[in-house]
């Protein structure tokens, strides 16, 4: 499958140490990409997931029930894997920790139960 090279992920399917399954099942939705090491699901989205509530309502469940949510565009999978795997790497290693919401670039991390979630 074309995201399992883009990614560059071994056969073992491993970043940096850190495993990663695909199209793993969560609760009513399966994710493209998920460690479940650190709790952390990467999905790969095209245009038509612009804007979408459908997305918002998967994550808002994602986070709530212990998950890191982290979505690329498409586009910069392609044109700069470099950067998206470094971006995956400070998530696991635990540098990259706050919420970023930009135009390529959406991480909201787990709730926590001392976050009200």
């Amino acid at each position: 499958m074309m995201r399992k090279r883009l990614f560059g992920l071994s056969f073992a399917r491993r970043l940096n140490g850190f495993k990663f399954v695909r199209q793993l099942p969560i609760g009513p939705y399966f994710v493209d990409f998920a460690c479940r090491q650190v709790g952390l699901v990467v999905e790969v989205d095209g245009s038509q997931h612009a804007n979408s509530r459908h997305d918002a309502r998967r994550d808002d469940y994602m986070t709530v029930n212990g998950w890191s949510v982290v979505r690329f565009w498409n586009g910069c999978v392609l044109q700069d894997r470099e950067r998206v795997l470094e971006t995956i790497v400070e998530i696991v290693e635990n540098r990259l920790v706050q919420e970023v919401r930009s135009f390529d670039l959406t991480f909201v991390p787990a709730r926590r139960s001392d976050d009200g979630g």
